[in-house]
């Protein structure tokens, strides 16, 4: 039973770990663009939208479409980047087991 022990005490600094590195995650960022850089978004690794960054170029009245599309492109490109960064960051403390874990990222 000493192996089991052992065993669930690496599991709880595992958890731990992981747990002091989603903090430290949700406040770094990613950068994502659309439109050949003229639409970038800047976003968290805990999922939220820090700032959008509009071209000058696009802001025609006339065709707001092209603009919303482009906000919307570099938004989720900004998010599965910050996904991806999250995963990654945190197999490396998990082994790999972090996307295992439902909820975790």
């Amino acid at each position: 039973m000493k192996g089991f022990g052992n065993m669930m005490r690496q599991a709880q600094q595992v958890q731990k770990k992981l747990a002091e590195a989603q903090e430290e995650l949700k406040t770094q960022t990613v950068e994502a663009e659309a439109g050949q850089g003229k639409v970038k978004a800047v976003v968290t690794m805990g999922y939220q939208l820090k700032s959008v960054a509009i071209d000058k170029d696009l802001l025609d009245p006339e065709d707001p479409d092209t603009l919303q599309d482009l906000i919307t492109l570099a938004v989720n490109d900004g998010l599965e980047k910050a996904r991806k960064a999250r995963e990654e960051e945190l197999g490396k403390i998990s082994g790999g087991l972090a996307g295992m874990i439902p909820g975790l990222i």
